[in-house]
């Protein structure tokens, strides 16, 4: 396994607010995990939601007794989740943040991901394939047939999610299981990312690039060419 990790401010954005996690060694019982997020709320309450995730997740999978991967990674979105809900209800100033997450795991040939809002993961094999489901409204219009996709791009709407860790004392993850094989590359990334640069460019230069750290660098600067109009977080897993 190899990877590589990287976020960048953009050329809007006066603060980063997506925060990163990525670990090939062991974590608690898990083999390795990797975490992206993209945190929302006002000047420095997305920064802190985003990173108070992510460090809540990464504390709880380390002292995890379970055995069960989605278990593990569960019980650390809960973590998460409800870390950053206290500390919203208890500083006036981070009042309403949330961050989105992105989860995974690869033990043997088995790859798991969950996700609460729209920050994604893909597998880039052949093509390119979204593994992950955007919990926002857009993605939502589409399900219902009162959108089509080619229309969501640049939808007023395109940034609203309905679904965020910290909102609320609970949150509701999804879970995806799947098989990998030797060359396979997962992408993590935030939106900042799949807003400026569509599925098909992603995939070009993923595997049109030598090794993924040249290709997470190309990524960052195909999202700026476009217009960078926000964070880009992006984590790459060569298997």
């Amino acid at each position: 396994m190899r990877t590589f990790s990287i976020t960048d401010i953009g050329m809007i954005r006066k603060v980063n607010q997506d925060f990163l996690f990525s670990c090939e060694n062991p974590i608690g019982p898990l083999p390795n995990l990797f975490l992206v997020a993209d945190g929302m709320g006002g000047y420095q309450a997305g920064d802190y939601a985003s990173r108070c995730c992510v460090d809540t997740m990464v504390s709880v999978v380390k002292e995890s007794k379970l055995r069960s991967p989605i278990g593990i990674i569960e019980s650390a979105i809960q973590a998460g989740n409800m870390a950053v809900f206290k500390d919203a209800e208890a500083d006036a100033s981070l009042y309403g943040m949330g961050t989105t997450i992105v989860a995974t795991t690869i033990i043997g040939s088995e790859l798991y991901v969950a996700n609460v809002g729209d920050s994604r993961a893909y597998l880039i094999r052949e093509g390119i394939h979204q593994i992950t489901e955007d919990h926002s409204w857009v993605e939502d219009m589409i399900r219902s047939g009162n959108l089509a996709r080619k229309d969501a791009k640049g939808h007023p709407n395109k940034n609203v999610i309905t679904r965020a860790v910290g909102p609320a004392p609970v949150v509701q993850a999804d879970f995806f299981e799947l098989q990998v094989q030797e060359g396979d590359v997962i992408l993590m990334c935030t939106d900042g990312l799949t807003n400026m640069v569509d599925d098909d460019q992603i995939c070009s230069i993923v595997k049109n690039k030598a090794d993924i750290a040249l290709a997470g660098k190309e990524l960052i600067r195909a999202a700026n060419a476009n217009g960078g109009r926000d964070n880009i977080g992006i984590v790459l897993i060569e298997v």
